[in-house]
């Protein structure tokens, strides 16, 4: 079920793997919201196919969407239905990122304790995965925090662990 269009045989109904892409690209554009809606609808068609880890990807990109937008509410429902998501698939990678990115929503809006949480789960699912980048990362990530909350010393000690991991 395919047409011609500009000298290539195309599918005329949009797949999943084509929103995907499109919704990056209007992200890349700054075009948010038309990225989001791209997302979503890339999530329907998933579902349809019944691709649980896809469907937490687009969960997870509509909610940095969110995020940018500081639309936090928002944000922090999509990124937790895409943590309940990777949780159900057992995706220790993407939840962990997933992890991280409720926990810089939670940094946000003052929550440091919810966020502080969550980074020091993050950091331990990417430990356990071996992923030293993220670990390095998220870690980075945990020690401006704690150094926010006046936590000096442990701050600093995470941000240089964090940049072990990254050499």
């Amino acid at each position: 079920n395919h047409v011609l269009i500009g000298g290539r045989m195309e599918s005329p109904m949009p797949t999943a793997e084509g929103l995907q892409q499109e919704g990056l690209r209007l992200f890349r554009e700054g075009l948010y919201d038309e990225a989001a809606q791209r997302f979503s609808e890339a999530q329907e068609h998933f579902a349809e196919l019944g691709r649980e880890v896809e469907i937490g990807e687009m969960l997870n990109n509509i909610g940095v969407i969110r995020r940018k937008q500081s639309r936090w509410d928002d944000a922090l429902a999509a990124f937790d239905e895409a943590h309940r998501v990777f949780l159900r698939c057992g995706d220790k990678s993407r939840l962990a990122q997933a992890l991280g990115n409720q926990a810089s929503v939670y940094a946000s809006l003052k929550r440091r304790d919810e966020a502080l949480s969550a980074w020091r789960e993050a950091v331990d699912a990417f430990a356990e995965l071996g992923d030293r980048q993220r670990q390095g990362e998220t870690l980075m990530a945990l020690g401006v925090a704690r150094f926010k909350s006046r936590r000096r010393e442990e701050g600093l000690a995470s941000y240089q662990a964090g940049l072990a991991l990254l050499d």
